[in-house]
């Protein structure tokens, strides 16, 4: 008896070590601000291609000169992969375009909603399901609009297939 009450112990132990990386996994609104969107151009400084999200670091130079460093949430790195993003897709010292939501706490963290390529290629970053908020209207393709405070035209995305 005592000998099935430990196997039994074990297992419930195993299992709660399992599930905890599971319990640790957010909902958009969690961690991020819809009301805080961000755009801004830098330069792919690491890629953490890890799971439960992949994490791109960007340094971007501000208008004054200084650099911050942003650390920029995406989906898991299979959800990336099917949407044709792969480790070896973003290049230590490559320029992109990212378009995404602050974190709440007000740091220099985003969750990537687009991520627009040198070559002009726009791939969707984002989870679905995380309660993340998503465009009204049809996706375009190309720059459109106004410029931000990094002399970023507005991207709307690439179309739908």
């Amino acid at each position: 008896m005592r000998t099935r009450l430990s196997f039994v112990a074990a297992g419930m132990g195993a299992l709660l070590v399992m599930v905890a990386p599971v319990m640790a996994h957010h909902a958009f609104n969690a961690e991020f601000d819809a009301n805080r969107p961000v755009k801004f151009r830098g330069a792919v400084t690491k890629m953490e291609w890890i799971n439960p999200h992949v994490w791109i670091h960007v340094d971007v130079k501000k208008p004054d000169g200084t650099t911050e460093e942003w650390m920029i949430e995406a989906g898991t790195p299979n959800t990336l992969l099917r949407r044709g993003l792969t480790r070896q897709s973003l290049q230590i010292g490559m320029e992109v375009l990212v378009d995404g939501y602050q974190s709440k706490d007000g740091s220099l963290r985003a969750n990537g909603r687009d991520l627009t390529l040198p070559n002009g290629q726009t791939l969707f970053l984002g989870s679905s399901g995380t309660g993340a908020p998503y465009d009204k209207e049809p996706r375009k393709k190309g720059i459109t609009g106004a410029v931000d405070q990094f002399g970023v035209g507005q991207v709307r995305g690439r179309e739908q297939d």
